[in-house]
C-alpha cells in the first residue's frame, strides 16, 4: 500500500476510532446519570481512542502489529517523493520529515508573529481585539515551543547521528516512525482548538485560567501531552543507539560533540517530559471529570500546577538550546581548520548544565509569594549554572581563536549562535536574581531575554545546520551568495527586533497585553518594522533552498573537507549508510594538513 493510501487510511480509521471513543464515554455517562452529551468529556474519549486508531492505520498496522499476530509485516517500498509521506523505518527519511513539517509550522508561528506586532504598532486597538490576540499569542507560543523542543534533535539528530557514530539506522527504526507519525494528530488538535473558541492562557496553561476558559483549551492539552509522547519515544531512541550502537573505535572521547548534545539532551527528554505530561493530564481531569488537584474552589493548589510545569519547562529550555550549542560546536572546527578547543571540559559543560538544570526552575515563580529561603537557593543554583555554560562558550572561542576561519555561510549563523546566546545570557542575569526579576517579571524584558536564547541561539543554530549539511541532505549545492544574504538579512533585523524590547520592558511594557501607553509607540513601531523585515528575510532562505534541491549543482560527498563519518559516504546517503561497517581510529576533529583554508575557500556553497 502506498503511503498516501496510509495517510488516507490512518485519517478513516482515527474518525472511526474518534467516534467510538466518544460513543464509549457518552453511553457510560448516561449509565451513571451524568450528561451523556457534555462536549469535553467526549472530546477525551475520542483522542483516546482515535491516536491508536491513526497510528495503526497510518501504517503501524501495516508495517509492525501485523507481525504481533503472526503475519508477515508489509513496509513501504516507496520511492521518490512518495517515500516522505509514507511510514518508513529510514532514519535519513524520517529527519527531512521532522525538518520539513516543523520548518514549516516555525514559518506559521512566524507568521503569527507578525499579526501580534501588527497589532502592537500603534497604542490602542487597531487589529485584534484583546480576546483574539490573547488567543494568537496563545498559538503563537505553543507552535515556536514544539518546534524549539523538536526541529533540531529529531530532524538533524534522526538523519545524522546515526551517520556520525557509524550505525545502520536508529536502534528501534518502527518506534522512530511512530514518534514522527504522533505530530499530524498535534496538527490536527491544534485545527480543531480554533473551532472550539481558541484557549487564551498562553503556551503556559497556568491552573485556574486553563480550567475555567473555552473548550479550545482542551485540544490545546491534548496536543501537548501529544508532543510529549513523541518527545519520550524520541529520546528512549536516542539514548539506545547511541549507547549501543556505535561503530568499533568510536569511543567516548571520540564522539562528535553533536552526538554528545543529542545525548544529553535525549535524557532530560526521556526524564522531565513525564513532568508535562503529568501535570497536563491531571488539568484534564480537573476540566473534565472535577477532580480538584488545581483548582482552588475544591480544595486545589494552584502553585502545584506552576512547580510540576516548571519542574519539566526549564529543563525544555536545555532541552531547545544544547543541541543548538554542539550544533555550531560542529560546525566551528570544520571551518577554523582546528580541533574543537577544550573538547572535554565542553562535555563537561554539558553535563554540568543537565546535572543543574533540574533544580533551578522555581526562578519562573520569584513573584508567586514563595519563602525568601527557596528564593536564596533558587538564585544561587541558577547563577550556578553558568559555570557550565561558561565552558562551552570557552570552548567556542577557543576554536576561533587564531583559527583560519573561512566564513562561508554556515559558519556565519554558527558564530551568531554564540553573539545572540550571550546576549541571553547577560540578561538572563537580572531575571535570575530575585530584586530585578520582581521588577521586570512578566514584561517585554522576558520577551527579549527568551527570543535571544531561543531564536537567536537555536533557531540560528537550525539554519547552520542546514546550510552545513544541505550538500548531504540533497546531493545540491545551494547558492552561496544568497546564502549570506539571508544571513546578514536575518542577523541584523532579528537585533535590531529584540534589542528594544529590553528598553521597553525597564520602562514598563507588559508582555501578553494587546495595548501599551503612547510613550511608547515610537519603539513600538520601530520594532514592527524591523520585525516585518526579519520575517521577508525567509522568502529569500525558502527560494534558496527550494531552488537549488530541484536544480543545484551537485555537490561532492565531502564539499566542506571535514573529518567526521557522516562526510565519508555518498551525498546523499544510501539506504544503509555505508558499504562496509565503520571502524574508527582517530577523533572527529584531527586539523592539521597544509593551506586547509585554501582547500576549502575551493569547494562548498555555489557562488
Amino acid at each position: 500500500m502506498s503511503g498516501l493510501r496510509w495517510i488516507g487510511r490512518g485519517l478513516l480509521w482515527g474518525a472511526a476510532g474518534y467516534a467510538a471513543g466518544a460513543a464509549l464515554v457518552a453511553a457510560l455517562r448516561a449509565a451513571t446519570g451524568a450528561d451523556p452529551l457534555a462536549v469535553e468529556p467526549l472530546i477525551l474519549g475520542g483522542y483516546v481512542a482515535g491516536l491508536p486508531a491513526w497510528l495503526l492505520g497510518v501504517g503501524v498496522w501495516d508495517a509492525w502489529a501485523r507481525e504481533w499476530l503472526g503475519r508477515p509485516a508489509r513496509p513501504p517500498r516507496e520511492e521518490g517523493w512518495r517515500r516522505y509521506v509514507a511510514f518508513t523505518t529510514d532514519h535519513k527519511v524520517i529527519g527531512i520529515q521532522y525538518l520539513v513539517t516543523f520548518t514549516l509550522i516555525f514559518l506559521l508561528a512566524g507568521l503569527l508573529a507578525l499579526v501580534l506586532r501588527a497589532e502592537l504598532a500603534r497604542p490602542g486597538r487597531d487589529v485584534l481585539d484583546p480576546a483574539a490576540f490573547n488567543q494568537v499569542m496563545s498559538m503563537h507560543g505553543f507552535l515556536m515551543i514544539a518546534v524549539a523542543v523538536t526541529v533540531v534533535i529529531a530532524g538533524f539528530g534522526n538523519y545524522f547521528v546515526p551517520l556520525m557514530i557509524g550505525a545502520e539506522d536508529m536502534a528501534f527504526p518502527r518506534l522512530n516512525a511512530l514518534s514522527y507519525w504522533l505530530i499530524p494528530p498535534i496538527v490536527l488538535l491544534l485545527g480543531a482548538s480554533a473551532f472550539a473558541g481558541g484557549w487564551d492562557s498562553g503556551w503556559t496553561a497556568y491552573a485556574p485560567l486553563s480550567l475555567g476558559n473555552r473548550t479550545g483549551q482542551v485540544f490545546m492539552q491534548l496536543s501537548f501531552i501529544t508532543l510529549g509522547f513523541s518527545s519520550i519515544l524520541g529520546g528512549i531512541n536516542f539514548l539506545a543507539t547511541i549507547l549501543m550502537l556505535r561503530a568499533p573505535g568510536m569511543t567516548w572521547s571520540r564522539l562528535p560533540i553533536f552526538v554528545w548534545g543529542i545525548l544529553l539532551t535525549s535524557t532530560m527528554s526521556a526524564f522531565f517530559t513525564q513532568s508535562v505530561a503529568a501535570v497536563l493530564f491531571l488539568s484534564l481531569l480537573d476540566r473534565v471529570i472535577g477532580t480538584g488537584f488545581f483548582a482552588p474552589e475544591r480544595g486545589g493548589q494552584p502553585l502545584l500546577y506552576q512547580h510540576l510545569f516548571w519542574f519539566y519547562s526549564h529543563p525544555a529550555v536545555y532541552i531547545m538550546i544544547i543541541p543548538g550549542w554542539v550544533l555550531a560546536l560542529e560546525i566551528l572546527p570544520h571551518f577554523a581548520r582546528k580541533r574543537l578547543f577544550a573538547y572535554g571540559w565542553a562535555v563537561g559543560g554539558l553535563i554540568g548544565v543537565v546535572a543543574l538544570s533540574g533544580v533551578v526552575w522555581a526562578h519562573h515563580m520569584f513573584t508567586s509569594g514563595m519563602p525568601d529561603i527557596l528564593q536564596s537557593f533558587f538564585l544561587v543554583a541558577t547563577e550556578l549554572i553558568s559555570i557550565p555554560t561558561g565552558l562551552v562558550f570557552l570552548s567556542a572561542l577557543g576554536t576561533i581563536w587564531l583559527g583560519r576561519l573561512v566564513l562561508r555561510t554556515p559558519m556565519l549563523f554558527a558564530l551568531a549562535v554564540f553573539f545572540n546566546f550571550l546576549i541571553g545570557g547577560i540578561t538572563g542575569i537580572f531575571l535570575a536574581d530575585v530584586p530585578t526579576d520582581v521588577q521586570l517579571q512578566d514584561t517585554y524584558f522576558v520577551v527579549a531575554h527568551f527570543h535571544y536564547v531561543i531564536v537567536g541561539g537555536e533557531i540560528f543554530a537550525l539554519f547552520a545546520g542546514i546550510y552545513y549539511w544541505f550538500p548531504k541532505i540533497t546531493g545540491r549545492r545551494y547558492s552561496e551568495r544568497l546564502g549570506k544574504v539571508h544571513f546578514w538579512w536575518m542577523f541584523v533585523t532579528f537585533n535590531l527586533t529584540f534589542l528594544p524590547m529590553f528598553w521597553l520592558g525597564v520602562n514598563g511594557m507588559n508582555r501578553r497585553i494587546s495595548d501599551y501607553t503612547p510613550d511608547l509607540a515610537g519603539v513600538n513601531l520601530f520594532t514592527t518594522a524591523m520585525a516585518a523585515l526579519l520575517g521577508a528575510s525567509f522568502v529569500v532562505f525558502l527560494w534558496n533552498a527550494v531552488s537549488s534541491w530541484l536544480r543545484g549543482p551537485a555537490a561532492e560527498a565531502d564539499p566542506w573537507r571535514a573529518r567526521t563519518l557522516e562526510w565519508r559516504t555518498s551525498s546523499p546517503p544510501p539506504v544503509h549508510n555505508f558499504p562496509a561497517p565503520p571502524v574508527v581510529v582517530s577523533g572527529p576533529y584531527e586539523y592539521g594538513t597544509p593551506r586547509p583554508h585554501a582547500e576549502l575557500a575551493a569547494s562548498g556553497g555555489q557562488e
